[in-house]
């Protein structure tokens, strides 16, 4: 999980599942705790899905916007 996609991209790390920001990766403090729950589920659900996904090249995983 990373905020910053071109630079996984440049250091070769092969599962890069884009967060939100650098001080909030896994939520937003501007929206209310039901949202930020289900937002940070979403995303970690994505991240477990992609470590056991099958893959032969550098990947970046779709996440709900």
């Amino acid at each position: 999980m990373c905020n910053l996609v071109p630079i996984a991209l440049t250091v070769g790390a092969n599962r890069i599942v884009p967060t939100i920001s650098i001080p909030y990766p896994l939520g937003d403090p501007n929206t209310p705790p039901e949202e930020q729950w289900k937002l940070r589920y979403h995303r970690v659900g994505v991240a477990l899905d992609a470590l056991a996904t099958d893959i032969s090249e550098q990947t970046v995983f779709r996440v709900k916007v």
